[in-house]
Formats: C-alpha cells, structure tokens, sequence
C-alpha cells in the first residue's frame, strides 16, 4: 500500500508507528499499575494496512521492558510474521478471535489483574456504585465458562460470541477483556473496569452498596463511557510515560 493512503489523516506508515507506540506506552502502564503477572496479559493492536493481523507483546517479555521495536505481527491463523519473539499462544488465541469477531475493534487489552480475577469469580456484572462503574453501564458481559488456560481455537471464538458489541467482558474465574476504536480506549477501559471491580470487592466487603438511580447511571455513562472520554482520560497518564520512560519509544 502506498504511502499517500491516509489513515485518521495519517499515512499507513504514520497510523501503524503511532499504534504501536501507544502499544508499547500501555504495557510500561500496565506494569506501573501491577497488571503484569509472568507471562501472562496481552494487548494488541490491529495493524491498518492489513486489518486481519495485528501486533502483540513477545512471549516472556516483562511489561516495564516492552519498547516499540519489541512488538510482534501476527496474522489471524496465529501465526508471527514480522518480529523476532515467540507470541503466547493463548493471546493468539484470544485475540484473533476477539479481532475476527469485532472488525470495529482496533485494540483488545486482557491481563490477570488482582481485582478483576477477584470480582470475576463471582460470575457477575459490574454495578453503577460509582462514576466510575458507570462507564460500563449496559456495556459488558461475563463470559462464565472456565475451562482453564485459553488454547483451543473453539475457546477463542465463544469468547468473541461472549464480548458480542460491548466494550469489555469479565472471563469468569480469569479476569477482564476490554476492547476499543484505538490503543487508548481499550488500554483505559482495561485500567478503569480493574479499577471498578476494586471499588466493588471494598463496597461488598462493607456491605450493602447503595447503587445509582439507572435515570443517573445512564446520564454517566453517556459522559463517562464514550471512547472520547477514554481517549482525554489515557493522554495525561501517556505524558507521564512518555516523561519517564522515553526509551519505550525505541
């Protein structure tokens, strides 16, 4: 594809470097945040040149390492075709999945963060206890079958059935999917939904929660769950990682 094709009035060449360096600024996130855990959690990126591959993390790597030039593509039948990393196979498997079944979805962030594995245990949705909450208000699902780690093909797909148009999905017994129209918005809708189920496991541990009117949870997340507002609430935490960890960027 030539390089007067324009994506977002950006060229081909323009639009991949800057996904993948809003890949690469979502890892360093993730890790200062604790969302890594091994060799587990992976975010991806569609490529938008060739919409049915995408960019991935290498297998193994920590987050707080991950730069630009680190990043691997892979193709929708799993397989890597530029990079020199292995990619886990259960982010192949769920990602292409997630890509294939929504085409409107240019990231899908998934991480085995504490509170999200701790409140997908319940099998539930996310209630509007909060402002926060309240930007997936009618906007997730549970996907409450666990079968162990994700490597069958077939797992990938009831997990794309799952999500269906929403913007995220609690894995019951595993832990959070989130997907969006860019990095950011799916990179912030990871960090908020975490940060929802932790003001979920404090709020029942109290007891009681009182939850919003629906007339107020709907009027929030009108405000509050739009891919507008993730993108304006994921540019100041991409200024701090930009001012302290510039070497991402390579």
């Amino acid at each position: 594809m030539e390089a007067t094709v324009t994506v977002n009035h950006r060229t081909v060449e323009e639009e991949r470097l800057h996904r993948k360096e809003r890949l690469a600024a979502a890892f360093r996130l993730f890790s200062k945040f604790g969302f890594d855990h091994g060799e587990a959690g992976h975010i991806t990126a569609r490529d938008p040149e060739y919409p049915d591959h995408f960019w991935v993390n290498p297998y193994r790597m920590h987050f707080s390492q991950i730069k630009v030039s680190d990043l691997v593509l892979a193709n929708d039948k799993g397989e890597v075709v530029e990079g020199d990393h292995e990619v886990n196979k259960a982010a192949l498997v769920i990602h292409s999945a997630v890509h294939k079944a929504r085409p409107d979805a240019i990231a899908a962030a998934h991480a085995h963060s504490t509170y999200g594995q701790i409140w997908s245990t319940t099998g539930k949705l996310l209630e509007p206890l909060t402002q926060d909450s309240c930007a997936f208000y009618k906007d997730h699902s549970v996907f409450a079958d666990y079968t162990g780690v994700v490597l069958e093909k077939s797992e990938g797909e009831r997990i794309g059935e799952a999500l269906g148009n929403y913007k995220a999905t609690i894995l019951r017994n595993h832990g959070l999917l989130t997907v969006g129209k860019s990095v950011e918005e799916a990179a912030w809708w990871f960090i908020l939904m975490e940060r929802s189920c932790r003001e979920h496991v404090y709020a029942h541990a109290i007891g009681n929660p009182i939850k919003i009117d629906e007339k107020y949870a709907e009027i929030t997340y009108q405000q509050e769950g739009t891919q507008e507002a993730a993108e304006g609430m994921f540019q100041p935490l991409w200024d701090r990682i930009v001012a302290e960890q510039p070497d991402f960027l390579n």
